[in-house]
């Protein structure tokens, strides 16, 4: 009967834990980035466009566009370091998804 009672045990506490990672892995796909396909031009992009890189807001959009005006635009991609509020982390996130040239294109996925 002690075996029988362990063995309950042990599978009940199995199931919370699958039931637990099951809904901590929904938890962190709901809060991850959405995934972005395309790429937007950051001396072109409105701040709604922009705000489609991964860790750009409203305020950093905005000083986005006012660092664009300030300098005739962006010559090169590692300039945007430079904008209040975008570092290496952040600008290594939204690289792969930004250009300097051609048409915005980026769309949530």
């Amino acid at each position: 009967m002690q075996i029988q009672h362990r063995l309950v045990r042990a599978a009940t506490f199995a199931a919370l834990a699958a039931v637990g990672l099951a809904l901590g892995a929904a938890g962190v796909a709901l809060a991850a980035e959405p995934a972005l396909s395309g790429v937007v031009n950051v001396n072109t992009a409105s701040e709604q466009e922009l705000q489609l890189l991964p860790g750009i807001g409203e305020a950093r959009a905005r000083a986005i566009v006012e660092a664009r005006k300030s300098r005739g635009g962006f010559k090169s991609v590692d300039e945007l370091v430079e904008v209040k509020g975008i570092g290496e982390a952040g600008l290594a996130q939204m690289r792969p998804f930004v250009t300097l040239t051609g048409q915005t294109t980026a769309r949530e996925q």
